[in-house]
Order: structure tokens, then sequence, then C-alpha cells
């Protein structure tokens, strides 16, 4: 088969908000291309609602200190301290950033950046709400999307649109390429680059009830695995407290930062027992499993007594077209409520990826093994939800969009400056050896299982094993389940033979990545022995920081093995002299 090559100086794979901010900061210094599986404006990041986090302080007192402290605490201390600082300290001017681009903040009468309240965000290091996220209505990850898509654009980009990636080309510890194939005529081509950037989401998809687009399979770091790097903390997906009950679509929090508020089937705001001081506006891990509990012990609403209901008519038909006009379109078409008159019924649904490729505070890939990890990986970075660094076991809502754009900019400077101060290093002689056997494998599949058996496998272990509450021997079964269907694809069925825009290619190419994906997961979720952040064992109900407070590494062996060890977390911050004080209850 004849490959086409390309050269780049930098090339992205994603075209969410990350990888757009990277790609119109690094075009700005040198030739960029980004390879992305759908058309940019339908990347993930458009779905996110309620706003960024940035402590501006525009409508009340506000620092970097407290949001540096509230994700440090948000994420139960599992992340990483200097990139908590590098997050939370950048962030005002990284908002101010976006605004001279042209994203359309919603704002207060005097014409500054409007802020509202949200979960785990606190004022005097947890003392009380503060208002820290900048919002666009509750559609700021699509006013953020079209807002870099169009940057990038002016700035003379090279998209490839539809372009499915394949491997990483890693040659002797440098990355210096992607593989990938042409979904619209199944061409094949090598991008051979100075610098690459992952910036390809997260994994939701594993699970049956997600606010995930389909796009969401892990693709990037099933790719970083299979090129020899590691997936840190695999265990630690956090479900997002309200999605619309029966669907998974989300909720934005700013629903409840807009005064809303959870009832049981009794009629009580029951957070008000369990987090009394910021009640409704706990960090998402803490209401998630507060929801389940009250419907596991049977007090849930509806006939089934199976879901929650969150109530947001009561701030005003006005004030909910004016900043929630989307949520209360989502609520007449999924549940079918008008959410200016009633409750709209939700339910916990599997959101965001904690963990993912390890990188440093500032986005360069590490590597190395037994704890070691101060090898940078040269020419390689990682941005988005596909890294790993800040959020540790649970993330706080708005720190995504912060997250995307921080360390997209960062990126996509470092990478085009690595690109300025490097040759091109050599491709390897067989480079796209593997890419090429992975997609011959599945179009030359003729087995007896097709799509549906594996997935509905695989959704259904992954939600009633590893969700919300996990037990050891529940995460067995979902190891045995998921072992299974890494058997059943061995036996894959393909049955369009095309080669324009075969979709059942892609989705035995997805579904391979998912089983792995998912594996691993359940695989670290039974090794760590306590509860921490979003992974709650009933069996280890404690969290324990003599032998839990550390990130669990994963590696893919050559025979498909996985394999575990360990990397301390980075408890001291860039510039912080004494950090946390005291933690408050929340």
């Amino acid at each position: 088969m004849k490959i086409q090559k390309h050269v780049y100086d930098v090339v992205i794979v994603g075209a969410g908000g990350a990888g757009l901010n990277a790609a119109q900061v690094a075009s700005q210094h040198v030739k960029t291309a980004v390879i992305s599986k759908v058309y940019p404006s339908r990347s993930h990041t458009i779905s996110a609602q309620g706003g960024v986090s940035a402590s501006l302080g525009n409508e009340e007192p506000d620092n970097w200190h407290w949001h540096m402290f509230d994700t440090v605490k948000g994420g139960d201390y599992l992340g990483d301290q200097d990139a908590a600082e590098y997050l939370t300290r950048n962030a005002p001017e990284m908002i101010r950033q976006l605004e001279h681009i042209g994203m359309p903040f919603n704002r207060t009468p005097e014409g500054k950046i409007a802020q509202r309240p949200f979960g785990g965000h606190t004022a005097n290091y947890g003392e009380k709400p503060v208002r820290r996220a900048c919002y666009v209505a509750d559609r700021t990850g699509h006013a953020m999307l079209q807002t870099l898509f169009e940057k990038s654009v002016s700035q003379g980009i090279q998209f490839y649109n539809e372009f499915y990636a394949l491997e990483i080309i890693n040659t002797n510890g440098t990355v210096n390429g992607v593989v990938a194939f042409d979904m619209k005529d199944g061409s094949i081509h090598i991008f051979h680059a100075k610098a690459v950037i992952l910036a390809t989401g997260g994994s939701g998809r594993v699970f049956r009830t997600n606010a995930n687009a389909h796009t969401n399979t892990g693709n990037g770091i099933a790719m970083a695995l299979r090129a020899g790097f590691t997936w840190s903390d695999p265990e630690f997906f956090q479900f997002h407290p309200t999605g619309i009950y029966g669907h998974g679509n989300l909720i934005t929090e700013a629903v409840r930062g807009e005064g809303g508020y959870l009832l049981n089937g009794e009629g009580e705001r029951f957070m008000e027992r369990y987090a009394p001081t910021i009640k409704d506006l706990a960090p998402r891990d803490i209401v998630s499993r507060c929801m389940q509990k009250e419907i596991l012990e049977g007090r849930g609403a509806g006939p089934k007594k199976d879901h929650i209901k969150l109530r947001i008519d009561h701030i005003g038909a006005q004030a909910i077209m004016d900043k929630l006009p989307g949520i209360h379109e989502l609520a007449m078409v999924f549940a079918g409520v008008d959410c200016t008159k009633e409750p709209i019924p939700v339910v916990p649904t599997a959101h965001y990826q904690n963990g993912g490729i390890a990188i440093d505070y500032r986005g360069h890939v590490i590597t190395g093994s037994n704890g070691n990890y101060d090898n940078v990986v040269p020419g390689f970075y990682a941005a988005g939800e596909c890294a790993d660094t800040v959020h540790g076991a649970n993330r706080l809502g708005t720190n995504s969009l912060l997250d995307l754009v921080i360390y997209g900019r960062t990126t996509g400077d470092l990478a085009a400056k690595y690109a300025k101060e490097h040759q091109l290093v050599d491709l390897p002689a067989d480079a796209g050896k593997q890419g090429l056997a992975l997609l011959e494998r599945f179009t030359k599949a003729n087995g007896k299982y097709t799509f549906r058996d594996i997935y509905e496998k695989m959704i259904n272990t992954m939600q009633d094993n590893v969700g919300v509450f996990r037990t050891g021997e529940n995460i067995k079964k979902a190891v045995k389940d998921l072992a299974d269907c890494k058997e059943m694809l061995k036996d894959y069925k393909v049955v369009d033979q095309s080669t324009v825009y075969n979709l059942d290619l892609i989705e035995a190419l997805e579904l391979n990545d998912m089983v792995l994906v998912a594996s691993i997961m359940a695989h670290c979720a039974l090794l760590r022995e306590e509860s921490r952040g979003s992974h709650y064992r009933d069996d280890f109900t404690e969290r324990d920081d003599v032998n839990g407070q550390k990130h669990t590494q994963a590696f893919l062996e050559a025979d498909g093995s996985i394999r575990v060890d360990h990397r301390p977390v980075r408890t001291k911050p860039l510039t912080v002299d004494t950090f946390p004080p005291k933690p408050r209850v929340y």
C-alpha cells in the first residue's frame, strides 16, 4: 500500500479546546498541522456548559491561592501541586487572552466578565462558596471552541479532518511522527514532525450512562500505551452528579451555581446533611456519592425510587432563559420537563477521565519506572483530558476548560520552541508498521462477533462494577468480563469492506481501544485499596495517605499484559512557601 508522507514542524492530534489553542499558538511561529477524526467544531469541548474558572475577583474578593487550595483539596491531595499552582496562577491572564481573541463572555452591569459559583470553589480556603466561573450563558465550551477554531483558521493551519490516528512513532525515545488514515478514501498517511502534541480527550464511552460524545473512546491513551508510554491514575474516573435520568446528558453544575438544589424522593434538600457549609456546591465526587446513597437507601424519586430531582424553577423563568437556555432545551427534549415549572430528574453520569498520560507541570510527557519519572520525552507533549497532572483524584467543575486552554497554550509554545531549536529525527525504516498491522487486523476480520456483542458487555460491566461505588468482588468480575471481551475481539467480524467512510472499520478500531482502556481502569481500581476522590471502595472506605498518596502508572507490555508501578505526587509548589493551611470541612 502506498503511504503518503507529510512534513511539519509541529503535529497536533485532536481538535478540541486543547488542540486548537496549541495550534493557534504554535502556528504563529512554525509550520503546524492538526489531525482530527471529526470536524473541529464537533469536538467534545463544544458540549461543556457552565464556565471556565479564574480568580478574577470581578464580583467578590478572590485570589489564585484560594483557587489552588480548592484544586488540590478537590483532587483529594493526589494532584501535583506545582501543576495546580501553574494552572491557577495563570488563569486570570488566560481568560484575558481568550477575551482578546473574541470569546463573548457574559458581563456584569459594569462591563466586567461575569462570574458565578461552582462546586468546590471557595473563598478563604474553604470558608464559603465564591464566584469564580467565567461563562457564556450555559454554552461556554461552544463559545470557546468556535473562538479558538476561528483563530486557528486565521493562522493558516493545515487541518486534516476525518483522519483516524493509528500510531505514535517513537524513534529511540524521541516522538517524531503520527500514522493516520483518511476516512474519506482509506489512504494511509505518515506525518513526520519535530514535535507532537496529543490532545485527544477522554474515554467516557466505556460506561453505559455517560455524558461524553461518541468520539470519546480513549484513542490517544491507547496509542500512547502501544508506543511504550504510561497511563497515570486510570482508576480515577469522575461521575458528574447531574446527568438526565435515562439518558446521561449533562445538566451543568452552573444550575446549582445559579441557585438550583437537589431533592430526594421525600422532598428533602439532603445535601444539607452531608455538606452543611457549601451544600449542593460540594465537589462532584461527594455530591455523586451522596445522591447514589440516597437512592440505594430507598429515598430516591419516582415510582422506582431510582433518581434524584434537581430544582431550578424558583429562580424565575427569565433568569433561566437568560443564563441557562441550553439546559431548558435539554430538559424539554430528553426528560420532557419544563424546568421553569418542575424539577429535572437526574442521576450521576460518567463524565471525566481524571488520569491520563503522565506530564510535568508544563505539559512535557515524562517517563520512567519504579518511582523515577524525571525523564522528559523529546518532542512529545500532552494537553487536556488525555493528560494527567493537575486534577488528581477528582476534578473541580470549570477546571477542565481552564486545563484545556492553559496546557493548550503552554504545549503549543513549547512545541514551537522545540521545533525551532531541533532538526527532524529520521523515521525508522519500519515507520507505521504497528498502525498498519492494527488496521490490517480489522480490515480482514471475518469472525462471528460484531460491535454490539462486545460493546454492550463492556459498558454494562463497567457501569455495574466500576462505577460510583466499587468493591473488590465487583471489580474482579469486571476484570474477568473485560478479559472475555478481549478474547471476543480476536473473533471479530467487519462486514463492510469498502474504503470510503467505512464506519464498521472505525467502530472496530475504537472498540479495540475501549476494551484496552476499560481493562486498565478496572485493573488499577482493583489494586488501589483505599477510597480517594472519584475512586470509592465500599470495602476500603478510608483514605490511606501512607500507602495511597502516589500516582498509579500503567504500562502495556509487548504480550498485551498490564504492568503497574507508581510515582510520587509532587507536593512542592513552584513558589508558595507554606501551603495549604489546615483544611476546613465542606
